[in-house]
């Protein structure tokens, strides 16, 4: 899914591969799938699951993970709760006590802790847990839904498509999930439609 530029590479239904960058760590989580109709897009059935995403992910180093079945369900919760919390900020949803309740009590948990080696950045010796990751992402989401981006999530102007990211454009007027997938997709209707009437 990714390299070591920003952003995953992603595969559209039509094959098409693309570069999205949501923008933040917790988004990235919501690629693994979700609630409702998101639900058929769900990657965490197995621990596996999860530890390839974390290796996709902007976690830089890969942390070295051991993930619980129990872990595991905690985190499609806890994705399930930053779902509804995002789409609440996009005006897609309703904000509530319960999903904001699921947020705080994963981040409140210890998360994954960095450590400086002769190398450079790195984590703890031995393996950290399921438990530790889902509480790196819930903090990340809590600086996002708290912080002052919190105005700037949007979900991509395409009409078949969900994805969601952090506009940190300078105008602030970022409407594409990617200009490599919806925003070409975009330009070329446009230039159709254009043609078209030229006709």
């Amino acid at each position: 899914m990714a390299d070591s530029a920003t952003g995953l590479v992603l595969t559209s239904p039509e094959g098409v591969r693309y570069r999205f960058d949501p923008g933040a760590l917790c988004l990235e989580l919501l690629l693994t799938g979700g609630p409702g109709e998101i639900a058929r897009y769900e990657l965490l059935h197995e621990p596996a699951g999860l530890l390839e995403w974390v290796v996709h992910s902007r976690l830089r180093p890969t942390p070295e993970l051991r993930v619980s079945g129990e872990e595991l369900a905690g985190t499609r919760r806890v994705r399930d709760a930053l779902w509804r919390l995002v789409w609440a900020r996009t005006g897609a949803g309703e904000e509530s006590v319960e999903d904001l309740g699921v947020l705080n009590a994963a981040a409140a948990r210890p998360p994954l802790v960095p450590a400086l080696y002769a190398g450079g950045v790195g984590w703890a010796l031995g393996p950290a847990t399921g438990e530790q990751l889902l509480s790196t992402v819930a903090r990340d989401a809590v600086a996002l839904l708290g912080g002052p981006h919190a105005g700037r999530i949007r979900e991509c102007g395409a009409h078949d498509c969900r994805l969601v990211f952090v506009d940190t454009s300078r105008p602030g007027r970022r409407r594409w999930c990617s200009m490599g997938r919806c925003g070409n997709r975009n330009k070329v209707r446009a230039l159709r439609a254009r043609q078209h009437l030229e006709e």
